[in-house]
């Protein structure tokens, strides 16, 4: 059974290194090591502070590999084939995009392509950049930039509703048409369960786990 939450030590006087805000009240705390399934509270409104990170640096360059592999499948594989009259249609997720743009419907062709490829394209390229330097103990060239980056884009990969939608647009579809599932939903399926893993890693703690410099 995992130990109850813990809450932080109010912090009057700290290094900065050392300093954790509240995001929802601003109290400051001063920063305690964190085991395994601990989780630190904030004393006056409860909000979640920190968690302990059970991937390092190198399980999360790791992980950025797999995601990028699985990444590249997804988009190259077939997603479904559809069959009328003994005629098979294969298409991957860009021959839907390109559809739905010509078919008058752009704002959900650029929605689709940005939530579903661009976006999670550039999150994992800005991670795999800032661990493989973090692997070698120092901070990538941009590393705050890309921080920043990285928080604003975390909302928007959405490969978990896609994977949803194909399916059920899979069982309306079959009404009219033979429909099969290509390896490429399946790789999306894969794609969407590495990047729910990865909504529960804590970046933040990037600053402390790649440290500065020395100047």
């Amino acid at each position: 059974m995992n130990p109850p939450p813990t809450r932080m030590e109010l912090a009057p006087k700290a290094s900065t290194s050392t300093l954790l805000i509240c995001e929802h009240c601003d109290t400051v705390y001063r920063r305690r090591l964190l085991h395994r399934g601990d989780v630190a509270r904030c004393a006056r409104c409860h909000a979640v502070l920190e968690r302990h990170q059970r991937i390092g640096v190198n399980g999360l360059l790791a992980l950025v590999v797999t995601v990028m592999v699985v990444f590249v499948q997804a988009n190259v594989w077939p997603i479904i084939t559809l069959g009328f009259n003994g005629e098979q249609i294969h298409t991957t997720l860009w021959g839907i995009i390109i559809m739905m743009w010509k078919q008058h419907s752009q704002v959900v062709a650029v929605l689709a392509a940005g939530t579903l490829f661009f976006f999670p394209l550039c999150k994992m390229l800005a991670l795999g950049w800032l661990l493989a330097y973090g692997r070698a103990g120092r901070r990538a060239p941009g590393f705050g930039p890309l921080m920043v980056v990285l928080h604003y884009i975390a909302p928007w990969t959405m490969s978990e509703v896609f994977v949803l939608g194909v399916l059920v647009s899979v069982v309306k579809a079959h009404l009219y048409f033979n429909v099969t599932p290509d390896a490429g939903v399946f790789a999306y399926a894969a794609l969407a369960v590495l990047i729910t893993i990865f909504s529960g890693v804590d970046m933040r703690q990037l600053w402390e786990k790649i440290p500065e410099l020395a100047p």
